[in-house]
């Protein structure tokens, strides 16, 4: 069926994710912020790293509005409120909110905007739902480490990479200092986990 999207439910829709991206966006900005207070600077980056993706999440889903430019939406949801002082428990918290968009959020959200003939839309919400699955694994994987106590040991050699100047070390864990830029532990990451290193 084909219906005016000034009166759609996909429009409000839209208007809910773009509220729940703004909201991830200052939640995981907030989150960097105590990470790097506990030295946690590979989690800090991983926040923010997310937290610009968020950003453009909430833009591809503003950009579809464009129609309704000059007017205002009025929209109910709920929206999470995660302040914690353990980096751990924000992991967690972030992972579950990802999971809860991948599904059931913004794949019911995709599907009523194709019940609705809004096929553009509704691809945007199906391939946003797949990156914040990925989120959700970033996040569970960083928790699962932290509370094994393995964000910087292992229990074989492999690759550590100083986020800070890119120096790599290879170990059963990263170095208490860069011996290159003489930053803290809390900079280095899994070489198998830092950005841009992965080959296909």
């Amino acid at each position: 069926m084909s219906v005016d999207f000034k009166i759609s439910e996909t429009r409000n829709n839209l208007m809910r994710a773009f509220a729940g991206e703004s909201q991830a966006r200052n939640r995981y900005t907030f989150a960097a912020g105590e990470a790097k207070k506990q030295n946690l600077h590979v989690i800090e980056a991983v926040f923010r790293f997310t937290a610009d993706q968020e950003k453009e999440h909430a833009e591809i889903y503003y950009n579809h509005l464009k129609e309704c430019t000059g007017n205002s939406i009025s929209v109910d949801g709920d929206y999470p409120v995660d302040i914690h002082d353990s980096v751990l428990q924000l992991l967690r918290c972030a992972a579950h909110n990802e999971y809860e968009e991948y599904k059931p959020i913004y794949q019911t959200f995709g599907d009523k905007a194709q019940e609705e003939g809004f096929t553009a839309i509704a691809q945007s919400f199906y391939k946003i739902a797949e990156i914040e699955k990925t989120h959700g694994d970033r996040f569970q994987k960083l928790a699962d480490l932290m509370e094994q106590n393995k964000l910087f040991v292992e229990d074989y050699e492999c690759g550590w990479m100083c986020l800070n100047c890119g120096h790599i070390h290879t170990g059963k864990a990263a170095p208490a200092m860069c011996p290159v830029c003489q930053h803290d532990q809390g900079y280095f990451i899994r070489l198998t986990l830092a950005p841009f290193t992965s080959t296909c």
